[in-house]
């Protein structure tokens, strides 16, 4: 498996999102490998976003948002789950995509389906911030032949607070998928 090159993520941050579905998130420990086929995303589309870290400029948490693309965004909510973002877009605009569920596929026994469950599943926490997703141990990859995905787009979750953001059709989960947290 060949990490995705920088050019995928220097896109519209939507475009990634919705391309991200069938894609494998890969994670090489001294343990062994662990894959997930990404089944869920949330695209933050930079400071105009109410729901994105980055509406409130940039700061120490949010300086990895803002720089190039291809590079992991990973943060702790409620002092407790550690969610994994993929930096997209070029440098300076503050987006990212949200991975929120993954099928697993090799060597994951744990559960995945949530943004927090798929970070301690894949062994990622804010070690993993500013990591290179072109790196050779943790990156996303071509999943093989690509099969037809039908994609839904929902409101996100938990951005009640973001106003009109909140309705935004921002979440993207492939229909039918058992791992997808929430249809």
């Amino acid at each position: 498996m060949q990490a995705l090159p920088r050019s995928f993520y220097n896109r519209d941050t939507t475009i990634v999102a919705r391309e991200l579905l069938g894609k494998h998130l890969v994670r090489v420990t001294p343990e062994g490998r662990r894959v997930g086929r990404i089944v869920e995303v949330e695209a933050y589309l930079g400071p105009h976003d109410l729901a994105a870290h980055s509406s409130k400029g940039l700061t120490e948490r949010t300086r990895i948002m803002f720089g190039p693309a291809g590079y992991a965004y990973v943060y702790l909510i409620y002092g407790v789950h550690h969610c994994l973002n993929v930096v997209t877009e070029p440098a300076g605009r503050g987006a990212a995509v949200l991975l929120r569920a993954l099928e697993p596929v090799e060597g994951l026994t744990d559960r995945t389906n949530g943004p927090g469950l798929l970070s301690r599943a894949m062994g990622i926490d804010r070690n993993s911030n500013g990591h290179d997703l072109l790196s050779a141990d943790l990156f996303i990859a071509e999943a093989g032949a690509r099969e037809q995905i039908k994609i839904v787009a929902r409101p996100r979750i938990g951005v009640e607070y973001a106003r009109h953001w909140a309705r935004r059709k921002l979440r993207f989960y492939e229909r039918g998928n058992p791992f997808v947290s929430r249809t």
